[in-house]
């Protein structure tokens, strides 16, 4: 017992003795939305919907020379979705954001475990989507190494929804929720720009039996690819990627596809001007004997496709896929405020049925961003999806002759509520 009171006293001595910081934040948004053919195209009859959606997160945080602390908890919540009594063994909508521990040593390697955000490049393929309130994240392991602008994560997840003593079937369903992860991702950088390289395999549970209920394996789906960001010049910069996925769409199908993609930007002074495309290959709807569908995974998919989200938020996988071609223009309409109007064409990158035109729709959308003061920002958005006759043969048949538009409010709050550093007396 005094041998472990002693090796306490000398741990807590080393803490005191090296260089630490404590940090508490918020991060506190509201968001207004008006949906009018958000996500799909509005039918007939319909009544718009609207709805205050709301985050309230609470992040706490330690660094230390030899580890980092994280944990974060928030509740996620509608206006009005509880009763305002509740009763006593209600939890609401209280969860766990975070919980990580990141150890550190020899200054070019970590160990990072535990629920952690995972995030990389333009977040095409994995990304923390902090657009939706929730937010996403992994329970996970990454090694990292990093040492001359070369750094390289090697991640590894196992997942179970309990403690069983027998088996390992996983039962949690959801949008491509896995049951096994591993990914090996490496960038390389310097003074202004830099190349990624990942791959990505995800194991995903089968099941079988009358009630889809029996486990059955595990099949695996591989995604690999290549992201690049440079300048060309003082004011133009190139930004792309290319990815592949294969091995198995279902445990049945064989899965082939791809997902490329280019941008150029230009900016003289303080205006930003863009103009792209992507291609996200897909199976024609008359069907193929191998599924072609590339779907972005894991990724802040809201970022990509246009803001109204009718491809890849939660939907379109094993679709028709999509050919996007954008321009945007970013310009300061204030000291603290700028406005964001961009446009898509959209069309399928397969064949749709019976040789139906492949032109989907065009979208546009505007965003007002306005900074009120240090620790709070308001944005104003607009959307408006201008949808061809083609369009309701991947949204279930609903007509498009619905005007289809989408409007919100958000304000966002990050006020650092304490911050407390230690000098390092090493």
């Amino acid at each position: 017992m005094r041998s472990i009171i002693t090796f306490l006293f000398v741990i807590s001595g080393c803490l005191m003795m090296s260089a630490q910081e404590f940090q508490t934040s918020l991060d506190f948004r509201d968001r207004f939305e008006l949906r009018h053919g958000f996500g799909t195209l509005f039918p007939d009859g319909a009544e718009p919907a609207a709805f205050v959606r709301q985050r309230a997160r609470l992040n706490v945080g330690y660094t230390h020379d030899w580890v980092d602390l994280q944990f974060s908890v928030q509740d996620i919540s509608t206006w009005g979705d509880t009763r305002q009594i509740l009763p006593q063994d209600d939890n609401g909508s209280l969860m766990i954001f975070e919980a990580w521990a990141k150890l550190k040593w020899q200054e070019k390697w970590s160990l990072k475990l535990g629920r952690q955000v995972i995030s990389y490049d333009d977040q095409r393929i994995l990304g923390g989507l902090d657009w939706a309130m929730q937010g996403r994240t992994h329970d996970a392991a990454l090694i990292r190494h990093q040492n001359n602008g070369l750094k390289i994560d090697l991640a590894f997840a196992f997942n179970q929804q309990n403690e069983p003593l027998i088996g390992n079937a996983y039962p949690v369903t959801g949008f491509f929720s896995y049951k096994t992860m591993q990914f090996l991702h490496m960038t390389k950088s310097w003074e202004k720009g830099s190349t990624s390289f990942l791959f990505l395999n995800n194991g995903f549970q089968n099941f079988t039996g009358p009630d889809n209920d029996i486990a059955d394996g595990v099949y695996y789906r591989q995604t690999t690819g290549l992201y690049t960001k440079n300048p060309v010049g003082e004011d133009l910069a190139l930004e792309g990627f290319a990815y592949l996925q294969f091995g198995k769409a279902t445990n049945e199908t064989d899965l082939s596809a791809y997902d490329v993609g280019l941008e150029a930007t230009y900016k003289p002074g303080n205006t930003l001007f863009g103009l792209g495309f992507e291609m996200l290959s897909g199976t024609d709807q008359d069907g193929e004997s191998k599924n072609k569908s590339f779907f972005p995974l894991y990724g802040t998919n809201h970022k990509f496709n246009g803001f109204m989200d009718y491809f890849y938020v939660g939907n379109h996988a094993n679709n028709v896929g999509l050919n996007d071609l954008f321009a945007r223009v970013t310009f300061k309409t204030g000291e603290k405020s700028n406005l964001l109007v961009k446009g898509h064409y959209f069309a399928a990158n397969a064949d749709l049925s019976g040789g139906t035109d492949k032109y989907l729709g065009t979208e546009l959308d505007l965003v007002f961003t306005q900074k009120l003061f240090t620790f709070a920002t308001l944005n104003l958005g607009y959307s408006h999806m201008f949808a061809s006759d083609s369009m309701s043969l991947i949204k279930g048949g609903t007509t498009n002759d619905n005007t289809n538009y989408w409007g919100w409010a958000q304000i966002k709050i990050n006020p650092v509520l304490f911050k407390h550093s230690w000098a390092d007396h090493q």
